[in-house]
């Protein structure tokens, strides 16, 4: 295995464009696979003849530098080609999610005024609906299958075009709006130059070793940027191959890992504990997955190690303003439970992250104590879009303030206590929501839990814990408060116990507990343990 620096070295140097890092890549790789979907595999060189084509095809259409256009559907190349193609031109790609209801997606095209939308055929009604009610009226074009066969996008990139192509965009433009996961107020939309998608994909070799002969298996959606820039990014950066699937399939995980002999993949902690509950029948010994990139907490640590055989197991910290700060070195050591220590280039000589663990008043604590954590980064936003107030009141002293409550051990290892927002406070004590989510999680029947505050009769706050289990298993209110009381101490131990089918997110990773808070049923259908007689009152079957 050649080092990270090395793997990087291999290609020509460019000027930190899209395109520039594209084709320093296909000077090397320009008839090996890039994309894998399905049955079409698509080249290096394919790739970058079909983002020329896209690219000008779109400025016949106006596309203009600084323009903005939409991109709602399902995880494909499509998402790839658009970064690239609009970027060509200087101009900014805004990936939606394809689930967005009609007023949710016509916030989010109104709010950053995309000149075009593309839209796979199950979101193109919703895309439609949606840009009825904006003042500028984009165009809309339909990606993917449809009864007479390719859509207007795919015929697009296999079209030769003869219009010359304007000159490209630079490094310092901006590229790609990502929108936050925010749990209260319309989300901020995240604004990226194409030098820090490339900083971001860089620094993504170094944490998983990516190698040229790599097959990257994206299974998260590319709306949001662990997808689209950690792992498609990291791809372009060594030069590998990236295996696309539409959504995420627990039951055809390890059989898809196996049929396109995957290596490398990225987790969030939902669905590493979906594959853990999952029957062992659909596992597959034979599979070549060295790494996995997130989604690991303690209580999944011994399962992957030891039943599914995976050598590189890898926590981080990041967010969609500053990708990919702390990552758990990829040789060790191996502290379970923490999001490592900070994240490196690989190139040694160029400065990375810095963080600090900071109280209220913006003073650094002592090692062990917990504070903010605020971070400087090479890979930072360059702001929320169009939202001036927002993007001032994120930063302090040039400090980007996470909001994120963080502690560092003597080693330099940071671990995630909770967030400041969701703190609680119960008999005189502060109670991070995630402490008790963690402990809930634990239990070996449940996939997913959210803990929220609801009002007590003695002031300040009690505890309620929604809980998502696995399928076919039988727990009741009791079952997990006693569980509880063996991972926590008794203040801590939630109040009211509810058992729900899925719990709502506003992200892959990010429970929306503001919908939780707002839904009064929950407090009336939880077993209140507190006032618990017997386990009938309690029992459920998920």
């Amino acid at each position: 295995m050649e080092t990270p620096f090395a793997v990087l070295k291999k290609y020509p140097e460019h000027d930190y464009s899209l395109a520039g890092a594209l084709h320093s890549r296909v000077s090397a790789r320009g008839s090996h696979p890039l994309l894998v979907e399905g049955s079409r595999t698509t080249s290096w060189a394919s790739f970058e003849a079909q983002v020329v084509t896209l690219a000008t095809s779109l400025h016949e259409r106006g596309v203009r530098k600084g323009e903005r256009v939409a991109v709602m559907a399902r995880s494909s190349r499509t998402h790839l080609l658009l970064l690239f193609a609009v970027a060509r031109l200087g101009a900014i790609l805004v990936p939606v999610n394809p689930e967005f209801t009609a007023p949710e997606a016509g916030y989010a095209f109104g709010h950053c005024e995309v000149c075009g939308i593309i839209a796979d055929t199950a979101a193109m009604s919703v895309a439609r609906s949606a840009s009825e009610s904006l003042a500028h009226a984009p165009w809309i074009m339909e990606a993917g299958a449809v009864e007479d066969g390719p859509a207007e996008f795919d015929l697009l990139i296999e079209t030769p075009v003869t219009a010359p192509l304007p000159p490209q965009g630079s490094c310092n433009d901006p590229c790609l709006i990502i929108f936050t996961s925010g749990s209260t107020g319309y989300p901020k939309a995240v604004l990226h130059s194409q030098r820090s998608v490339l900083l971001a994909g860089e620094a993504y070799v170094e944490r998983v070793h990516l190698q040229p002969a790599d097959r990257v298996l994206v299974v998260l959606p590319l709306f949001h940027l662990n997808g689209l820039v950690y792992q498609l990014g990291g791809t372009i950066a060594a030069g590998a191959t990236a295996i696309v699937v539409p959504k995420f399939s627990a039951s055809r995980f390890w059989s898809t890992a196996v049929d396109e002999r995957c290596t490398v993949v990225n987790l969030l902690v939902t669905l590493a504990n979906i594959l853990k509950a999952r029957p062992r029948s659909e596992f597959r010994p034979d599979h070549s997955i060295r790494v996995i990139c997130g989604g690991m907490q303690a209580v999944n640590e011994d399962c992957f190690r030891d039943e599914f055989r995976i050598p590189h197991r890898l926590a981080g910290y990041g967010m969609s303003e500053i990708p990919g700060v702390t990552c758990v070195p990829y040789d060790g050591p191996h502290k379970v439970g923490s999001m490592g220590v900070l994240s490196r280039h690989p190139d040694p000589d160029r400065p990375w992250a810095a963080c600090r663990i900071v109280d209220d008043a913006g003073h650094d604590v002592a090692r062990g104590q917990t504070g903010e954590m605020v971070v400087k980064t090479p890979i930072i936003m360059l702001g929320y879009f169009r939202d001036p107030e927002r993007t001032q009141t994120a930063f302090r002293d040039g400090w980007f303030l996470t909001g994120d409550l963080v502690r560092q051990d003597e080693d330099g290892y940071f671990f995630f206590v909770g967030r400041k927002k969701d703190m609680f406070r119960r008999r005189g004590e502060n109670i991070s929501a995630l402490e008790v989510e963690r402990a809930i999680e634990s239990h070996p029947s449940v996939i997913e839990a959210a803990a929220i505050a609801v009002p007590s009769e003695l002031g300040e706050d009690d505890i309620l814990a929604a809980i998502v289990t696995r399928p076919d298993v039988t727990l009741n209110a009791r079952d997990i408060a006693q569980w509880c009381r063996q991972k926590l101490a008794a203040v801590k131990v939630p109040r009211y116990i509810v058992f729900i089918p899925e719990l709502p997110h506003v992200g892959p990773q990010k429970v929306a507990k503001e919908v939780l808070r707002k839904d009064a049923s929950l407090r009336e259908r939880a077993v209140d343990i507190d006032a618990m007689q017997d386990d009938s009152s309690a029992s459920v079957t998920a």
